[in-house]
């Protein structure tokens, strides 16, 4: 099979020529699906710490979940071109959505770190696609 045949196959998440996730869908469809792996593997590594007893389960810090959809918002960041527009648009995502991160964590205060993080993370995950990408697309053509 010829290299540009695999490229017309596509793949999940969707990219554009670029290598720019194509649609708001399929940037949140796999960063939700990259969380709930986060979830789950620190589920399954808090409960393995906590049989052995190393400490209590539900104690592991939910916020690590977001290390999968960070990942492939940086890829996205990359795949942009370089100027003002991903820049701009990464700053405000993130300052929003660590601080909508921050609030959830916060009014969830009494529920085990596990559960209050990964509630902050899954905020902090929908919010910043919500904002990147329809925030990305109008600077960049606002700017040229």
């Amino acid at each position: 099979m010829s290299e540009s045949s695999q490229s017309d196959q596509g793949g999940f998440p969707r990219r554009d020529a670029q290598g720019r996730v194509a649609t708001l869908g399929d940037l949140l469809g796999v960063s939700l699906a990259g969380l709930v792996i986060g979830l789950l593997a620190l589920l399954l590594f808090d409960w393995g710490l906590s049989t052995v007893g190393a400490g209590d389960f539900g104690s592991a810090n939910g916020w690590l979940a977001i290390i999968l959809p960070a990942w492939l918002y940086w890829d996205d960041f990359r795949a942009w071109e370089f100027g003002a527009a991903r820049v701009v648009a990464a700053l405000v995502a993130v300052a929003l959505a660590v601080v909508s991160g921050l609030l959830v964590a916060g009014l969830t205060d009494g529920l085990p770190s596990l559960v209050a993080g990964g509630l902050a993370a899954a905020a902090f995950t929908v919010l910043y696609a919500v904002v990147w990408f329809p925030g990305v697309r109008w600077l960049a053509r606002r700017t040229g």
